[in-house]
């Protein structure tokens, strides 16, 4: 299982020329799931990502979490994360899980989350989506857990 985090001032979401999801000071977070992940994979990523210490505190050092700063996070299923791009020049997808355990792992995550006190907002599992995103720093955090 696979995590980019990214750290945002604000992000819009849209899927068929609607805003489907958008959020103010928070984290983007770009999940994938790959073949045979487990579901302690995702509780130990989501507990990962609500505590993570990357927001600034008054004295500017990072030290506060989404939680602790009152963010969201816009969790957007992304299966291009499990590209193999070790042969050729076209990326293979033989890792990413099935769309409907896929889908299934991404949702449960999205609610563990959730369960950690933070508000999380959803892409459009599956669809062809638009994201504008006002990155932070910019901050960025890859996260892997198999």
């Amino acid at each position: 299982m696979k995590a980019v985090v990214q750290r945002v001032k604000s992000a819009v979401l849209e899927a068929e020329g609607r805003i489907v999801s958008q959020i103010g000071k928070g984290l983007v977070v770009y999940w994938g799931v790959e073949k045979e992940d487990t579901e302690d994979s995702s509780v130990y990523l989501a507990r990962k990502i609500a505590n993570m210490r990357i927001f600034s505190d008054e004295q500017g050092k990072m030290n506060l979490s989404v939680k602790d700063c009152g963010g969201e996070i816009l969790l957007v299923s992304q299966f291009t994360l499990m590209a193999d791009t070790s042969r050729g020049n076209r990326p293979g997808f033989e890792l990413a899980e099935r769309p409907d355990r896929a889908k299934e792992m991404y949702l449960h995550a999205g609610k563990l989350i959730e369960q950690q006190g933070v508000t999380v907002k959803y892409g459009v599992f599956g669809a062809d989506m638009t994201i504008t995103q006002v990155n932070d720093g910019p901050v960025t955090i890859e996260m892997e857990k198999k």
